[in-house]
């Protein structure tokens, strides 16, 4: 009983795997097509060559249809199963025309790219990438802005039923081939061309683009120097210094400006370029934009820094300047990370409008990685710099305006810039220090924290020279100094610091309420205790200085 039983378990699983395999069968469908029903029915069969069997080959089929204008041929390269059919054959050769012209005017399609095999698998591409031996079913050619939203133009591979797959382009590309046509396709002027003009001569550019390009490059140089004549002579008539100021800040960026305004307004209104052109010239127009407005607002912040340090350079370093040196420092601070921001912002924003970039494949960007890392090493050093920069500006350790000592030079701080600080020295002179050198050497910031400090005045005297009578002749000239200048009066001292064999070093401590004007009450005080000493020396004819001549002192 037992093998009976077993017996008809066994033929009951059989039955079970034999009566579902057929229905596994049905619902089984190939993962490389888009299945089908129906495709294009109310299209006549073609008069000339189309292969559908590649993606390549759509794409070769569209272009030599578009040669021999056969356009209703081309329609069988389009999924036209939303169209009626008896409007599909005129419609869907109007919408293969419109297709043809954008796709040649604004898509640089690499063919090494598209896959001349009908499972569409790349048996070159790298092991790194996602699609890595696998066949395909969808391909994207090119992307363009659409309503501010992009639009693909793909490839899909359909099957009809048991037909072989064939590659044509999916119903959302044929849905907008029309907005696209609007905006990318010839314009009224282009329009008005008569046919010799619009045939391609060389490097797939027609004679209107060959011709019209430095036609246009040249008229917007006409512009801009037109412009430039504008407000100089603006400049010159201008009756007050402000105005004056005013146009020759905006000169610069109105002249690029305009320029690139122009070409904007022209490669987008008046003609299409085809997309060789286009692909290059649009992200320099969106550069040329950014740079222009970003050369205006620099051009305002320096104006606003030259009415803060240059017009008060005299007096910006002075105690009581404090919070405008603190605020000519951050507006300068601020113009560093405004341009590093702008700068940033519109790079990316060129390269998002630029399509230079898609179907390069991973070559370009192993490329691009290489040339970072090429640039990165050059420029290590600016990079450098910048940063250190943005580091002064964070930790205010040299303030514009600030009096510092630097490597034996008195003097104050009068530009924060990206590589480079600007020092100007006690007599006038500039010092150009690069920002990485200056933040790693160490200088002494005289304004830093509080602005009194105490000045220590040595003087080298003879051995019996009398002290105490210095002592009372410094405090009768610390009394003639003026009082505003001075600090803290009970912080006037006079020491005898060191000795040796040619005498002893006496300091005479001055406190100074402003270390910026410190160093001259320093000197004006040590004119007249040097004055001060001669008399009594002469007076007592006790020796005040000591004896050596010049051989021992050295």
């Amino acid at each position: 009983m037992v093998p009976s039983a077993f017996a008809r378990l066994i033929a009951a699983v059989l039955l079970a795997l034999f009566a579902c395999s057929p229905l596994a069968a049905q619902e089984q469908q190939p993962d490389n097509v888009f299945p089908l029903d129906v495709l294009n029915e109310g299209l006549p069969k073609p008069e000339g060559r189309i292969d559908r069997s590649t993606p390549r080959g759509t794409l070769e089929s569209l272009l030599e249809a578009a040669e021999d204008e056969r356009w209703v041929d081309a329609a069988h390269l389009l999924n036209l199963n939303g169209v009626a059919e008896d409007e599909q054959a005129n419609y869907g050769a109007e919408l293969a025309r419109m297709l043809e012209a954008v796709i040649d005017r604004k898509a640089v399609i690499n063919w090494n790219d598209l896959i001349d095999r009908p499972d569409a698998l790349d048996a070159n591409e790298s092991s790194n990438s996602a699609t890595a031996g696998m066949t395909r079913r969808s391909i994207l050619l090119w992307t363009l802005p659409l309503d501010s939203r992009p639009a693909a133009l793909r490839l899909e591979r359909v099957q009809v039923g048991d037909e072989d797959p064939v590659w044509i382009f999916p119903p959302q590309t044929v849905q907008n081939i029309g907005a696209l046509y609007a905006i990318y396709g010839p314009s009224p002027l282009e329009e008005t061309f008569p046919d010799f003009m619009k045939q391609k001569i060389a490097f797939g550019l027609m004679l209107w683009e060959l011709i019209g390009l430095p036609l246009l490059l040249a008229l917007s140089a006409v512009v801009g120097l037109m412009v430039r004549y504008a407000l100089d002579f603006a400049s010159r008539r201008a009756k007050t210094k402000t105005m004056t100021d005013v146009l020759r800040a905006i000169r610069g960026p109105a002249i690029f400006g305009t320029v690139v305004t122009l070409m904007a307004f022209a490669t987008t209104r008046l003609f299409v370029f085809s997309g060789r052109i286009d692909t290059v010239l649009t992200p320099i127009i969106t550069l040329g934009i950014a740079a222009s407005i970003l050369w205006l607002v620099v051009n305002a912040i320096d104006a606003v820094l030259d009415r803060l340090v240059i017009s008060a350079s005299d007096t910006l370093s002075h105690r009581q300047q404090q919070e405008q040196r603190a605020l000519a420092t951050k507006v300068a601070a601020g113009r560093r990370a405004l341009i590093v921001v702008f700068v940033a912002t519109a790079f990316g924003i060129a390269l998002s409008s630029t399509t230079i970039y898609q179907n390069l494949g991973l070559s370009l960007i192993g490329t691009a990685g290489a040339l970072t890392l090429v640039f990165g090493f050059a420029a290590r050093r600016v990079l450098g710099n910048i940063m250190a920069s943005l580091q002064i500006a964070m930790n205010q350790s040299a303030r514009i305006g600030d009096r510092i000592v630097y490597k034996d030079h008195l003097c104050h701080v009068e530009r924060i810039n990206f590589t480079y600080v600007q020092l100007r020295d006690w007599d006038g002179t500039r010092l150009v220090v690069p920002v990485e050198q200056f933040v790693s050497e160490p200088f002494e910031n005289w304004t830093m924290q509080e602005p009194e400090m105490l000045r220590v005045i040595k003087l080298k005297l003879a051995h019996g020279a009398d002290v105490d009578r210095l002592r009372a002749e410094f405090d009768r000239v610390v009394a003639d100094l003026d009082p505003d200048e001075l600090g803290n009066l009970d912080e006037v001292s006079v020491r005898v610091a060191e000795q040796d064999v040619f005498g002893k070093e006496v300091w005479f401590c001055l406190p100074c309420a402003d270390p910026n004007t410190s160093w001259d009450m320093a000197c004006l005080a040590r004119e007249k205790i040097l004055a001060a000493a001669a008399e009594i020396e002469n007076a007592d004819e006790s020796r005040m200085f000591p004896e050596a001549n010049p051989a021992e002192a050295a």
